[in-house]
């Protein structure tokens, strides 16, 4: 097994979102409360950002190029680094308290994302389809956190994290349609051990999660059985993405906004980490619009 390293040493408030770009071979990434995107050069080290004035949850490359972005106040698209931005739409306009969080493309070129509703009094949080065509469909509700969205490489399954629940879904997904149906739980994690963060989808299906305060990033089969764990450097992973020209590096984001004393015992806290692994991962979809 490889050596967990850091490809990045940065303190970021809530890195999120890492997102290989085969093209431009260079891994775009979120601070979320910070308001900005990234995009890192894993060969010259270079890491530079975009500010916004409002959070970033995450996005997607976009076919024609630039890329989509689910903020707090909804759907924007960029044409480009650093070029203006374009409203589509909120889904979620007027819920003050929510900001879009976890998401990606199917292979019909949709945008799947998931808000986050911070109180946590009440399921507040839903996840939301996309189309190329700016139609928002709110498909899954009564969430906390939706994190972990992905699609089993026959496109039959989307999965999600609701992460409080220590859980993961998986639900029936007609790619053509774009439709969900029939949720139920793919795995249960124990509580104290870490909560399923972000996710992606390796070459063989199977599925790989960053465990929230739980210090690792484990995959499991299509069974949903835990097959390999990777301890991180940092109690907070948050997501994974597949990187390198053989989509052999797992590239993983973390948390830096955490104690003192956490801080002094993972003093990368904060930082986009990377690992070998054996199996490659896919190349992400586009956003069609």
């Amino acid at each position: 097994m490889s050596k967990v390293e850091v490809a990045l040493s940065i303190r970021a408030n809530l890195g999120e979102c890492p997102r290989w770009d085969e093209k431009e071979q260079v891994l775009y990434w979120v601070d979320i409360n910070a308001c900005q995107l990234h995009r890192l050069d894993p060969k010259t080290g270079r890491d530079e950002y975009l500010q916004f004035d409002e959070e970033i949850g995450c996005f997607a490359l976009r076919e024609k190029g630039g890329f989509i972005l689910a903020m707090r106040n909804g759907y924007f698209t960029l044409d480009g680094w650093n070029t203006n931005r374009m409203f589509i739409c909120d889904p979620e306009e007027g819920l003050d308290k929510n900001r879009f969080n976890d998401g990606r493309c199917d292979a019909m070129g949709r945008l799947w994302a998931g808000s986050v509703y911070p109180p946590k009094d009440h399921g507040g949080a839903s996840i939301y389809s996309l189309t190329g065509e700016g139609v928002a469909t709110k498909w899954i509700d009564n969430l906390l956190t939706a994190n972990g969205i992905a699609f089993s490489l026959d496109n039959r399954a989307l999965y999600y994290a609701d992460t409080p629940s220590h859980a993961i879904q998986v639900c029936d997904f007609d790619i053509e349609q774009g439709e969900v149906s029939n949720c139920r739980v793919f795995h249960q994690f124990p509580h104290g051990e870490g909560r399923p963060d972000g996710a992606a989808v390796d070459s063989e299906g199977y599925y790989w999660t960053a465990l929230y305060e739980g210090q690792r990033v484990v995959r499991l089969n299509p069974k949903g059985e835990i097959v390999q764990e990777i301890a991180v450097p940092a109690r907070c992973p948050t997501m994974v993405a597949f990187g390198d020209e053989d989509l052999k590096t797992l590239y993983i984001t973390s948390v830096g906004n955490r104690s003192e004393e956490e801080l002094q015992k993972f003093p990368e806290s904060g930082s986009v980490f990377k690992v070998r692994v054996d199996v490659a991962g896919t190349t992400e979809n586009r956003f069609v619009g």
